[in-house]
């Protein structure tokens, strides 16, 4: 009987680990999309990536970030997150304007939500630049109500 001498095993290449996709929607992993935008490192070029990346903050619970993108005239003096709020989902239904080429612009869209959704017409106006929520008209139709 002859014995082998054991050869080290090759090691597969691991596959680079993906993260999930961005919370807003949009097929892009959550660093490629939001993420940027609440860590500071840019900002959103239009009035519906704003909205966006406001609904990954509420996922995320970012306080700071929902405040630093609200209207200086219309932003609260903190944000109120139910602890047994569970997101599941956004769906932009419609969008007016809102792009580089304008100062306002709305985004209509519904969030779900673990028991029920919430359809909102949010309006937009660009500061110094930057995009920030103003304010929006909540469908009574739908339940819940929270701010974007």
């Amino acid at each position: 009987m002859s014995r082998r001498t054991a050869r080290p095993r090759r090691q597969r290449p691991s596959a680079p680990v993906q993260s999930s996709t961005c919370p807003c929607g949009l097929a892009e992993t959550y660093e490629k999309c939001c993420d940027r935008f609440l860590r500071g490192e840019a900002t959103a070029p239009t009035a519906e990536a704003l909205m966006r990346s406001r609904y990954s903050a509420f996922v995320k619970r970012d306080e700071a970030y929902l405040l630093r993108t609200w209207h200086p005239r219309t932003r609260p003096p903190r944000v109120e997150f139910d602890p047994g709020m569970r997101w599941a989902g956004l769906e932009i239904l419609e969008t007016g304007d809102g792009t580089a080429f304008h100062t306002i612009g709305t985004v209509t869209f519904r969030a779900s939500y673990r028991g029920g959704c919430l359809r909102e017409r949010s309006r937009f106006e660009r500061v110094d630049g930057a995009w920030v929520y103003v304010d929006g008209d909540i469908d009574e139709g739908e339940q819940g109500a929270q701010d974007f």
